[in-house]
């Protein structure tokens, strides 16, 4: 057997919004178990990887083994080739997700958090309207899990969320579609994260260059979806590249969707919790997830917590989730929607 038959917690995610929920939730003094689909957790990385310094020590101390690169600030390029520079006193990070998610998978362990990888939930345990668990193909074999509490941190394409009967689509026009290569070249400005803007470059969204270091940089673009049907964003990007960085070496190359849209009106259910970018709770504005994510899976891991030493875990008693998270983020999150739009 490889499982428990039941844990006080199950998490389905292994990035930082479900690695923040598992660890937070085993400091409660619940038993966790986090499941992964990925071989690894941190792999691959779909992500720019780019955090500020502020935001991150709410969570952890900085680490050399997981910093790819210090910025000093950014710059806005304008369709004209106006270069805007941007200060501020809050300097920013590249991370190495690779390294940096999985420190955080080595804390939730070391609270007791059990962690499995090549572990896939095709489902929800579901008993008179209440989420009780989930099925997962492990090895080779189908098992059933249970839970008090099933925590959704399975990013944009999140399936857990629909099964359990929250309404987590959005429309094109709320969604980023994006590519990203990681790649070499001797014009890499190492001191600033650059931005271009313009139709011609980025339509509805915009390609940036997040440099990490030794003549590396994560080169991306994101275009909102409903201008994809005229062009794909690798088409994009890949006359960006050509024309910046001639006979860069590409080393790496993904593509997904960051939704850019307003949070999920529901992100709880009885017995079950969204979080990340499951519950759409990255900036949309610019699409960066990694703080808002951690920050999202904390609260929800405490309130877990809470509820299951309290034998309550409806979605009455849950809600305490949403509402602490539009405390802290909701207001932000709504302007930069206006703003965005």
């Amino acid at each position: 057997m490889v499982f428990k038959e039941s844990y006080d917690v199950i998490v389905v995610g292994g990035g930082p919004a479900g690695l923040l929920a598992a660890r937070t939730a085993a400091e409660g003094g619940v038993s966790v178990l986090l499941l992964e689909k990925d071989r690894e957790i941190g792999v691959p990385v779909r992500c720019a990887e780019g955090v500020g310094v502020k935001g991150l020590k709410e969570f952890m101390e900085p680490d050399d083994r997981w910093i790819a690169n210090r910025i000093d600030g950014v710059r806005f390029i304008a369709p004209d080739g106006t270069v805007v520079p941007v200060y501020s006193q809050e300097l920013g990070y590249i991370l190495n997700r690779k390294v940096f998610d999985y420190e955080l998978a080595r804390q939730a362990a070391a609270r007791g958090v059990r962690i499995l990888t090549k572990a896939f939930v095709n489902g929800l345990i579901r008993e008179n309207g209440w989420v009780k668990g989930v099925t997962v193909l492990y090895d080779g074999r189908e098992q059933m899990i249970g839970a008090q509490v099933v925590i959704g941190a399975d990013g944009v394409e999140s399936r857990a969320g629909r099964w359990a009967g929250l309404r987590t689509m959005t429309t094109p026009r709320n969604m980023e579609i994006c590519a990203q290569m990681t790649l070499a070249h001797s014009a890499i400005d190492q001191r600033f994260c650059d931005f271009f803007f313009g139709k011609k470059v980025a339509p509805g969204g915009y390609v940036w260059i997040f440099p990490k270091g030794e003549r590396l940089a994560n080169v991306g673009i994101g275009i909102r979806g409903d201008y994809v049907k005229n062009r794909s964003p690798l088409s994009y990007l890949n006359e960006f590249v050509e024309k910046r960085f001639p006979g860069a070496a590409i080393l790496t190359m993904v593509a997904g969707g960051v939704p850019i849209d307003k949070p999920v009106k529901r992100m709880v259910t009885n017995g079950f919790m969204l979080a990340g970018d499951a519950a759409h709770q990255s900036n949309p504005m610019s699409g960066g997830g990694i703080i808002n994510a951690m920050e999202a899976g904390r609260l929800a891991g405490q309130v877990a917590a809470r509820a299951i030493r309290e034998e309550n875990v409806s979605q009455k008693r849950l809600e305490e989730y949403e509402l602490e998270w539009d405390e802290l983020s909701g207001k932000d999150h709504r302007r930069f929607y206006r703003l965005k739009e």
